[in-house]
């Protein structure tokens, strides 16, 4: 049984601030923002939307794309959210 790994962006709303992550469990992950159970960055800055993720089957490449996409300008990182999810819709319903 292959095991698939998620990197991951949050925002707090359109245009705010972002978060970058990595999980096994999105569904349980992205819940445990959206319940603070996650203290640091995102509690304190009430980012809970879950606005683009990607799935591999290889931790190793999803370690190397979180690094990545934590590097790129906050320009790039815009454009591929709007590429991907215009209205910036929470996706974590449709999870």
């Amino acid at each position: 049984m292959l095991k698939t790994y998620f990197v991951y962006i949050l925002a707090s709303k359109k245009n705010g601030t972002l978060y970058i992550g990595v999980t096994n469990d999105l569904k349980r992950r992205v819940s445990e923002h959206k319940n603070k159970l996650v203290k640091g960055f995102t509690s304190q800055y009430n980012i809970d939307k879950l606005i683009y993720y990607e799935m591999t089957e290889n931790i190793s490449a999803a370690i190397v794309r979180e690094k990545q996409l934590k590097k790129w300008k906050r320009s790039y990182k815009l454009a591929l959210i709007e590429e991907n999810n215009p209205m910036w819709e929470d996706l974590y319903s449709s999870l």
